[in-house]
């Protein structure tokens, strides 16, 4: 899709700088391109520059403006130099979309501390780096919105993932802690819980034996879900079309989220 050239499309991101993290791939890479076939200016942010590049490159070729820039979410100096960079290349942003994210897979009895901490201070402390660093600038123009990628594991716990949902618990409730504390300086802060996305990182589950019908026949919507499906997420929420969308959850999962009374018995009304 080439980059919109109207500048009074329907969700009014024409022209906007926007910023994203972990947007070498998968989710991140299927936002910054939607972001851009917007008609916005793009940071792609990755620890992975070539990844960055391939995204910032793609974007190009569709049209749409993009600047690849190197980002250690984890590295406080890292986000700053980041910050510094994305101004001077596109101007102030004015949309930040905290993505990036690891996992450590393990129970809580016998994960490394290492682990656990490494999984919190790039999925958690990071978006916090990132929010301070990008929104600085926003609450001084008294204008923007902040967007966190958060997961349904965040509610629900997630087997061998504790330091996974912990920190994605966490990412919630900092978006709505920021929508609290930064809402009266006019920005907007709320997260997207995603919920089976099917991703390069996940796409080995579905290449076993049946596990995609599996669980697609859990999900109501009964098909596993597409980064473009959480990209569209992230339009609205960033758009003016959701000004008055404030410290919001919004889960995208087809419905799963929705099933539970279906997995208890209940003789007669089966």
């Amino acid at each position: 899709m080439s980059a919109s050239t109207n500048c009074e499309s329907w969700l009014g991101l024409y022209g906007r700088v926007c910023v994203v993290t972990g947007a070498a791939g998968g989710i991140g890479r299927a936002i910054a391109r939607a972001f851009a076939a917007e008609g916005a200016a793009v940071a792609v942010l990755d620890h992975d520059r070539d990844g960055a590049e391939q995204t910032a490159s793609m974007i190009a070729t569709a049209g749409g403006r993009a600047r690849a820039v190197a980002l250690d979410v984890a590295d406080e100096d890292s986000v700053s130099a980041a910050c510094a960079e994305v101004e001077a290349r596109l101007g102030p942003s004015d949309i930040l979309v905290n993505n990036a994210a690891v996992m450590r897979p393990g129970r809580l009895d016998d994960l490394a501390l290492e682990d656990w901490q490494q999984v919190l201070d790039i999925n958690l402390t990071g978006y916090l780096r990132c929010a301070r660093a990008f929104g600085r600038g926003m609450r001084l123009r008294g204008r923007g919105a902040l967007v966190h990628v958060a997961s349904i594991s965040g509610v629900s716990p997630q087997p061998n993932s504790g330091a996974y949902s912990a920190a994605k618990a966490g990412v919630v409730m900092l978006a709505r802690q920021i929508a609290y504390e930064w809402g009266p300086a006019g920005l907007r802060s709320n997260s997207v819980s995603p919920g089976m996305i099917e991703t390069p990182l996940t796409a080995g589950f579905y290449a076993t034996g049946d596990v995609r019908a599996r669980r697609a026949a859990v999900i109501p919507t009964r098909r596993i879900g597409l980064p473009a499906d959480i990209a569209q997420a992230c339009l609205f929420l960033a758009s003016d079309r959701a000004g008055y969308v404030n410290g919001h959850d919004l889960v995208v999962d087809g419905g799963y989220g929705q099933t539970l009374m279906g997995q208890i018995p209940r003789p007669g009304y089966e």
